[in-house]
């Protein structure tokens, strides 16, 4: 199984540990939400079981693939995304997971993108309450 399909399985099982194989330890995450990115796997598992739990009626829609110039080394790479919907705090979210990996088929860096901004700005004070009761935010 490819590896964004691991992603997926992994979210909708709600596999904390499957999610953890899948990312380099310097994957890097960029968030809607946040200017500089998520860096390294520790914070951004941390990051993906604040969402796991905040995010109501989770659910992927649909699948992109082609190819994108990442971030890290601004190489042309092969990139997945997976399309979501879910709710947040009474609003319907619409977005995409984007993925780049490695040479071992990890993800070695990741983007998440969410509209609308309403969405945005309710998913940004979830996320910083959630990160802030698992202590890894001040």
């Amino acid at each position: 199984m490819e590896t964004a399909a691991r992603f997926r399985a992994a979210v909708e099982a709600r596999d904390h540990a499957a999610l953890s194989e899948l990312f380099t330890e310097g994957v890097r995450l960029h968030s809607p939400v946040k200017f500089v990115p998520f860096e390294g796997k520790a914070e951004v598992l941390g990051l993906l079981g604040v969402l796991l739990r905040t995010f109501e009626d989770f659910r992927y829609v649909g699948a992109l693939e082609g190819a994108d110039e990442t971030g890290a080394d601004g190489k042309e790479a092969p990139a997945h995304g997976l399309v979501f919907r879910a709710g947040i705090g009474g609003r319907q979210v619409h977005g995409i997971d984007l993925f780049h990996f490695d040479d071992e088929g990890r993800i070695d860096e990741m983007t998440v993108m969410v509209r609308p901004l309403s969405a945005v700005q309710a998913l940004g004070a979830a996320v910083l309450a959630g990160l802030r009761e698992d202590g890894l935010a001040p």
